[in-house]
């Protein structure tokens, strides 16, 4: 089984996909995290990564065909991405969502030094640029709007909600959907 995590920044998709792979007893990984790499390996920040991309799509074709292979020879993983529901359409698709201010408030809190802001106000700027960048980079590219709920199978709010109760929402989700 292939559990595919969407949704806005901050909102939860590593957090909760780190957890819920942990639960599920499967592997987990992240498009964000492949992009980090690519971008160190390159000598660039996520943003500046992101930047390049809306001319040079070469970063994104990377993750893409990163994924296209985990489709072919892996199965009972976890992935959070952006563009998951379509590289994985067999999936349980979940997309995940926050109030905005506390979802800049918790990538203002993180540890990605590519993502550090002076404050708030500049959190919530630089993570509005940054989905918007790639919304628009995915519909160009693929013709995808990465926030169409119609393209998930659960929707989860954690504006309310621990990593850890929405694990459990998307977990009994799963699980009934197994059965």
């Amino acid at each position: 089984m292939i559990i595919t995590l969407g949704g806005r920044a901050g909102a939860g998709k590593s957090s909760v996909g780190r957890a819920l792979a942990e639960l599920s007893g499967y592997k987990f990984y992240s498009a964000g995290d492949v992009r980090r790499e690519y971008a160190l390996k390159h000598g660039l920040t996520l943003a500046e990564l992101n930047e390049r991309a809306k001319l040079d799509p070469a970063s994104d074709f990377l993750v893409d065909d990163y994924m296209r292979a985990m489709a072919v020879r892996e199965d009972n993983f976890v992935v959070d991405a952006w563009l998951a529901f379509h590289f994985f359409p067999q999936s349980i698709k979940v997309f995940l969502n926050a109030n905005p201010k506390l979802r800049a408030s918790r990538i203002f809190n993180r540890n990605h030094s590519e993502e550090l802001s002076s404050d708030l106000e500049e959190a919530l700027r630089l993570m509005t640029e940054k989905e918007d960048c790639s919304a628009a980079r995915y519909r160009k590219l693929y013709g995808i709007d990465i926030y169409d709920l119609n393209n998930y199978d659960l929707v989860v709010d954690t504006t309310n909600k621990s990593v850890e109760a929405t694990t459990v929402v998307v977990y009994d989700f799963i699980m009934q959907k197994k059965d």
